[in-house]
């Protein structure tokens, strides 16, 4: 396939930016998204000029690290698929195609398509730990919990952080993000002693760190890689105004 690319090009965090066109041919239709980025780049390394710079580690589509906007899309134009599983058979010889970075809210670009999540972070960080025993591990079935309890659990705790809900919403908020932290502990037996404070101190954070308020648009769920339902927002006002009236 011959592509024609507009790659949001930025020098420096502080910098201006500006869509750059390149002209790709010999692209196969088995790539993923990211090798064709790959392949850019080795034609750009033999020209002398300077690669562009992209996020990402585990190309498996767990670490949430490879996001971009690929013709006005979070990820691309696939739905539940990570940047790096998407695959340029989902495009056609001759297609044009826009890709920047992520934006919204804190979200800074350091240099090309690479931002800084590290708000992510620090609002992870601010939820603190969970008590558990140590030593032996417990007989699986002295945790009062069910099988849809855990599975629901997991479906929160599914979310990877890569940011498509705060680049996607029109607000740059991070509630689902948030929620999604918060509500898979606060299903959980292991996660009850400390849930009050930890809500408290997430969405704390969440605020701190100038990501915007939820307007219940629900784009965020549209675009979310591992579809994390906005049904984790609810959770997280309720426990959030529960721990502030009880705490």
């Amino acid at each position: 396939m011959k592509l024609k690319l507009k790659i949001w090009r930025q020098p420096k965090a502080n910098g201006n930016g500006k869509l750059v066109d390149y002209d790709l041919d010999g692209v196969q239709q088995d790539m993923s998204f990211l090798e064709m980025l790959d392949y850019l780049n080795e034609k750009l390394i033999m020209q002398d000029e300077r690669p562009v710079e992209f996020d990402h580690d585990c190309r498996e589509g767990i670490c949430g690290t490879c996001g971009l906007f690929i013709n006005g899309r979070a990820h691309g134009p696939l739905e539940g698929t990570t940047t790096c599983q998407l695959h340029m058979r989902s495009f056609s010889d001759g297609d044009t195609i826009y890709i920047e970075p992520f934006r919204g809210g804190p979200f800074r670009v350091i240099r090309d398509l690479r931002i800084d999540r590290s708000a992510f972070d620090r609002i992870i960080t601010s939820g603190g730990f969970i008590s558990t025993s140590v030593g032996d591990a417990p007989e699986a079935n002295a945790i009062p919990i069910t099988h849809d309890e855990a599975e629901s659990a997991f479906d929160s705790a599914a979310c990877i952080g890569c940011g498509a809900c705060v680049a996607t919403c029109k607000n740059g908020s991070a509630a689902l993000f948030t929620a999604a932290k918060v509500t898979h502990l606060a299903k959980l037996p292991q996660g009850q002693a400390e849930a009050k404070q930890r809500v408290l101190n997430m969405v704390t954070q969440m605020d701190k760190e100038g990501f915007g308020h939820c307007s219940n648009t629900e784009a965020c769920q549209v675009e979310c890689p591992q579809e994390i339902s906005v049904a984790n927002i609810t959770r997280m006002n309720w426990e959030y105004n529960k721990a502030r009236i009880t705490r």
